[in-house]
């Protein structure tokens, strides 16, 4: 990518990726915090922030944007800007089923729960009447094989290998009432399914400098 010159943003959830992702010469890094959607971290905004922030690095915020007024308070943080997933889901444009989106836009922060049955690692997903039923923990002989540090890659490459196969499934014959909706907290922020234009225009508006405040 680099030679071709293209920028490598690497995303970390605390500072040891970082300090790898940096000494491999990464151009920024995504902060994925305990907000996230999918794959996320364990720490807030402020606290990864503080935490991989004095790299001389643009950082870019990866969890917790649902709205523009989530998008300044990330900037007032210090973040170089934002990474948005959950709430572009819920959008005209985008091919997910339409269920899906319904899902976020019902959902509230409280909705969204952490499992490791997808991946073997916690994932960020909103709590439905599959996900209660079947609860969020691996049954008792995937823990042990997570637990491991002979077989944890092994049973995280089944669980891997399992997720891609219903992801294919969904692009053919959509998704079901099985499936895992990932989401993460920025739920709260969205109320309807709307066009991506009408995101980015208020996201956009957030960014630009009070005259009032600034007068």
């Amino acid at each position: 990518v680099e030679p071709a010159g293209g920028l490598v943003y690497h995303d970390v959830t605390e500072r040891k990726w970082a300090d790898k992702a940096v000494d491999a010469g990464v151009h920024g890094l995504i902060a994925v915090n305990s907000h996230a959607g999918g794959h996320t971290g364990s720490r807030s905004p402020a606290e990864l922030l503080d935490e991989i922030g004095n790299f001389d690095l643009p950082v870019v915020c990866a969890g917790g944007v649902g709205d523009a007024a989530d998008f300044r308070t990330a900037l007032e943080l210090g973040y170089t800007g934002v990474q948005i997933g959950t709430r572009l889901i819920a959008t005209t444009e985008c091919t997910s089923p339409e269920a899906y989106k319904q899902a976020i836009v019902a959902a509230g922060d409280s909705d969204i729960v952490l499992t490791n049955r997808i991946t073997g690692v916690p994932v960020s997903v909103i709590r439905t009447p599959h996900v209660e039923r079947v609860g969020t923990a691996a049954g008792p002989v995937a823990r042990r094989l997570l637990a491991h540090p002979r077989t944890k890659h092994w049973m995280r490459g089944i669980y891997m290998f399992r997720f891609g196969k219903r992801l294919r499934d969904n692009m053919h014959h959509g998704m079901s009432h099985r499936d895992y909706y990932l989401a993460g907290k920025s739920v709260g922020g969205v109320t309807e399914v709307e066009p991506v234009r009408a995101i980015i225009d208020r996201v956009v508006a957030a960014a630009q400098p009070n005259p009032i405040l600034n007068s």
